[in-house]
């Protein structure tokens, strides 16, 4: 054999080589490699019929990656041609020799085990390779790298150990918890005869001293506490190395927080011993002015709940059974329940008729209703619950809840609340809270109600819902001002004729055709290089998938788009408002979409390429009443 480097033009893959196929082999693990070093072991060729030409025996996947690369560096305006692959040139032997040396070639190589790469991954970072770069060569996530290197923090024996498979990755996990003292005395256990060694969870257990509490359900600030914590392998979880401490620490909390809520007005704060529980069932909600108590659920654990406003049914039952022991003989009502209803209805149909002619007492009288509830108003806040972790966090972080939480926080010190509720609305529909909320809405001049009735809206508002869709039409929202790819995001795109045609949005048809069999995590991260500008790439601003913009459209023409749904429902609706409208145009309406570029696709799907797509653009209304 010699040594050349050939031009990728004049390489083609052999029918001989063991990965040969009409499909392109998956190379998204070595592909960040390629791109970063190119391609460094050579491949194995033979000459071809072609003067100058070869077929590759062996090393299909590095000259696949190497073609990826070359088409991204053409697709990003790169003028130097791609660099040539290193070949080993075989002699021109049969087809069997040449068979043989491919499976030679796949199946000689054997990965390495994690103490294997610990060793080498440690030489790198002592030359001074930072994680992110040593995680982009070996196309290995960030925390796999950590993971590995974190095998340094134990004794060599231990290593040697999990890399006999004599100890499983539960234990070598949580012996990384452990000081060099407690490894020893774990390896001390593993000689002893008549000695079991710890495994798995019993590890944590045993170096906790039994009890293991997580850090983040302390009280108190763990950083000026001084306490001593511990971290796992993975650096994600950290632990308190003393219960004892912690449950010193946070009682201390517990008391600090129970003299502000008296300090509040609260009538009485109760701990909840850690041998009970809170059953809420037995326990009647009640504001703080009707003798509603704090109480203190206080689990073994470390977790603590703190419920605001309730009084033990026990409680009202002994006061009611003392209440009743008076002797006080119940004196006969002034009128019958007959006369009483004649009474209310009567007055109930004279303030409502007076009530028309004043729509500003109206209004507020419906906000108060909205806010507080009564026996016949049950308004319902939207929970912006998600079972996905990630979503929740995005969503409670990103740059649209901040500002709508500014403006709430504005209105609650408006309407004399505590800064601390969660929410305006949602009140228990007390008669009292409603008068009292009424009066005080009719002192405010109308501006500043009508940032009580954006707040309250805001909170009632349905997600996924069509009335979401209207209004972000009708205002002209671009969720670009609100919005951009997050980790939470990439998560949950699992589709990969979406995360193609994703990649053709920011990346081009050139570079999507290119990575077409490539596996999801791939795309995913070509998309987010582009919007970061990372290896680069132009930076792509302002990119919102279909699914998010105003109005919303599918990807594919398979349907299932809610989003897409609600632009349907808004367009019909204005489309029924214009019929009714009649030849006298008498209500301006938008534009509705004209529906031919859809014909034959389903109800949520939406093509964005044409104007047609856009169902239904701003609406001028909005303009006069913002005016």
């Amino acid at each position: 054999m010699k040594l050349e480097f050939v031009p990728l033009g004049k390489l083609s893959i052999s029918k001989t080589n063991m990965r040969y196929a009409r499909r392109a082999p998956d190379v998204s693990d070595i592909l960040p490699s390629v791109r970063k070093r190119g391609v460094l072991q050579p491949v194995l060729v033979r000459p071809n019929c072609e003067p100058g030409a070869f077929e590759i025996v062996a090393g299909a996947r590095r000259f696949t990656a190497a073609c990826i690369v070359a088409d991204e560096r053409m697709a990003a305006g790169e003028a130097e041609p791609p660099e040539p692959l290193p070949c080993a040139i075989l002699d021109d032997a049969d087809d069997a020799a040449a068979v043989e040396a491919s499976l030679i070639e796949n199946i000689a190589r054997l990965d390495p085990d994690e103490v294997q790469q610990w060793a080498t991954f440690t030489r790198l970072v002592k030359e001074g390779r930072p994680v992110d770069e040593i995680a982009t060569t070996f196309g290995l996530p960030e925390l796999t790298v950590k993971r590995v290197l974190a095998l340094g923090n134990l004794l060599p024996r231990i290593r040697a150990m999990y890399g006999a498979e004599q100890i499983d990755r539960a234990t070598i996990r949580h012996l990384t918890l452990a000081s060099k003292r407690q490894q020893a005395e774990w390896l001390a256990l593993c000689d002893d005869p008549e000695k079991r060694a710890p495994t798995g969870q019993q590890v944590k257990a045993w170096l906790l001293g039994g009890q293991t509490v997580p850090v983040k359900l302390a009280l108190f600030d763990v950083e000026a506490s001084g306490l001593a914590t511990v971290s796992d392998l993975f650096g994600e979880d950290r632990y308190f190395a003393d219960a004892s401490a912690f449950w010193a620490a946070q009682e201390a909390a517990i008391e600090e927080r129970r003299a502000k809520y008296l300090a509040d007005g609260w009538a009485e704060v109760s701990v909840v011993p850690v041998s009970e529980y809170f059953q809420s069932w037995d326990y009647e909600k009640r504001p703080k002015r009707n003798g509603g108590r704090v109480y203190v659920d206080v689990r073994s654990t470390g977790e603590v709940t703190f419920h605001e406003g309730y009084v033990s049914r026990r409680e009202i039952a002994r006061a009611e059974r003392q209440a009743g022991e008076t002797p006080d003989k119940p004196q006969r009502p002034e009128i019958t329940a007959a006369m009483q209803t004649y009474v209310d209805l009567h007055r109930h149909a004279a303030v409502r008729a007076a009530l028309a002619d004043h729509p500003g007492v109206a209004l507020r009288l419906m906000l108060a209703h909205a806010i507080i509830g009564s026996p016949l108003w049950t308004v319902r806040r939207e929970p912006q619950a998600a079972r996905d972790e990630g979503t929740a966090e995005s969503v409670e972080t990103c740059r649209a809840e901040t500002l709508f939480d500014e403006r709430r926080r504005a209105v609650l010190a408006l309407l004399g609340m505590d800064a601390e509720r969660p929410t305006v609305s949602g009140g228990n529909g007390d008669d009292r809270e409603l008068v009292a909320l009424f009066l005080r809405l009719l002192d405010l001049p109308d501006p500043a109600i009508l940032d009580v009735v954006v707040i309250v809206m805001g909170e009632t508002l349905a997600s996924g819902s069509a009335a979401v869709e209207a209004i972000g039409l009708t205002l002209g929202v671009d969720m670009a001002d609100y919005w951009q790819a997050d980790p939470a995001f990439f998560d949950l795109v699992r589709d990969k004729e979406v995360l193609a045609a994703m990649v053709a949005e920011v990346a081009g048809e050139t570079v999507a055709s290119a990575n077409a069999k490539e596996k999801g995590a791939t795309l995913k991260r070509i998309i987010a290089d582009h919007l970061a500008g990372n290896d680069g790439r132009s930076k792509v601003e302002r990119w919102v998938p279909r699914w998010m913009a105003f109005p919303a459209a599918a990807y594919t023409e398979r349907g299932g788009v809610g989003t897409v749904r609600a632009n349907r429902i808004v367009a019909s609706a204005k489309a029924d408002a214009a019929e009714d409208a009649g030849a006298n145009d008498a209500v301006s309406l938008p534009k509705t979409a004209v529906p031919d570029p859809d014909a034959g696709l389903p109800d949520d799907h939406a093509a964005p390429e044409t104007d047609e797509a856009k169902v239904v653009e701003s609406d001028p209304r909005a303009d006069r009443l913002a005016a």
